[in-house]
């Protein structure tokens, strides 16, 4: 899932998409952090028009050796991760060809414990393709979550990453 642009083939691109309320910009920083308790040098950048629960919300997260900007080209997106079924299409241009999309979908909603954790389920989808260990992963969860919502949260990681290796299987 490298680029092919010279200078920053290490960089990943990763943009995530959804609605105000679904935990977009939540799940952008649990991956930001993930990826700078694994060393990388990140960037993250986020865009929502109106802050109001509901309006389209997307975030970039840059991740490699050498970072130099927080926006993801467009079209150069190697994985998009999109929360609102409703939001694939509108924002399937930043996804570069061969790019990895993952979508709700995936994920078996009846099992989640909590319904608002589909967008840690999704991050667990991702850290299934990714370089990033686990535990990187679930310190991020701990940082950006509180106490309370670990548990819930720790299955929706786990049943995300369970649904990825089933599809890489298939």
């Amino acid at each position: 899932m490298s680029k092919s642009n010279g200078s920053q083939s290490s960089v990943k691109n990763i943009v995530f998409a959804g609605l105000g309320g679904q935990g977009v910009l939540k799940a952008s920083d649990i991956a930001a952090t993930a990826a700078l308790l694994a060393g990388f040098d990140v960037k993250k950048s986020e865009l929502h028009g109106m802050s109001q629960r509901g309006g389209s919300v997307t975030s970039d997260v840059r991740y490699g050796d050498l970072v130099r900007s927080p926006m993801v080209p467009s079209g150069e997106a190697d994985i998009l991760v999109v929360i609102a079924p409703d939001q694939i299409e509108v924002n399937r241009w930043q996804l570069r060809e061969d790019g990895l999309l993952i979508e709700p979908s995936l994920i078996d909603l009846d099992a989640l414990t909590n319904k608002k954790s589909l967008n840690v389920a999704l991050l667990g989808v991702l850290s299934a393709s990714s370089s990033i260990a686990k535990e990187h992963w679930t310190q991020a969860i701990r940082e950006h979550l509180a106490e309370k919502l670990h548990e819930a949260n720790f299955a929706a990681f786990d049943l995300g990453r369970t649904a990825a290796q089933r599809e890489q299987r298939q």
